[in-house]
């Protein structure tokens, strides 16, 4: 799960697994797999950021599963 923010100044989790892609048009626009869209207040690189941080702690916490 990520945090974002609308533009409304209302916080907002996404699931991160089910963002399909992110777009600056020039807003930031966030599509899910269920083809909603989102309009958020960050960067489409902060978004990028926050997913890969996001698959490096999950995958951190599935490998130290693995070695146990």
């Amino acid at each position: 799960m990520i945090k974002t923010m609308r533009f409304n100044g209302k916080e907002l989790v996404i699931n991160a697994e089910l963002i399909q892609f992110v777009e600056e048009t020039p807003d930031t626009m966030i599509t899910l797999t269920s083809r909603e869209k989102i309009m958020v207040k960050d960067s489409m690189e902060e978004i990028t950021s926050k997913v890969i941080d996001y698959q490096r702690l999950i995958r951190s916490k599935t490998i130290g599963r693995k070695i146990k």
